[in-house]
């Protein structure tokens, strides 16, 4: 059974970093694209940044571009995303997706994903 766990979220001041991680199980993990999205209060589900199975394609929205970097870690079966920069916009609920895929390139539109993990909240506030 494919799950994805969340974690690293928290309370941070503005100009602050944290480090989200997805752990994943069920599947096998280097045939899986990720992706990483939030959903501020009152806003859409954004797409924010995505990795390849390979891991040699990643993207990332405008928003969250030269401050966040996505990686994974094969041996460890798990996804991270490296904030820095932090800005109280950024507040959201953080989720990891996965797809099954092994194109060269990723996606971050929430329709191509059908795993999803239970979230993680990230505060950004003095």
């Amino acid at each position: 059974q494919l799950q994805l766990v969340e974690s690293g979220g928290g309370l941070v001041q503005p100009g602050g970093s944290l480090r989200l991680s997805c752990a994943a199980s069920g599947f096998t993990f280097n045939f899986y694209a990720f992706s990483w999205f939030r959903q501020a209060p009152g806003k859409e589900l954004e797409g924010i940044s995505c990795i390849s199975s390979s891991g040699g394609s990643t993207k990332y929205a405008d928003s969250v571009k030269g401050r966040f970097t996505i990686s994974t870690d094969n041996a460890k079966n798990t996804v991270y995303l490296q904030m820095n920069g932090l800005k109280p916009e950024d507040t959201a609920v953080y989720y990891c997706a996965a797809r099954e895929s092994v194109q060269a390139t990723c996606r971050m539109s929430r329709f191509d994903f059908d795993s999803w993990g239970q979230g993680t909240q990230v505060t950004v506030s003095s």
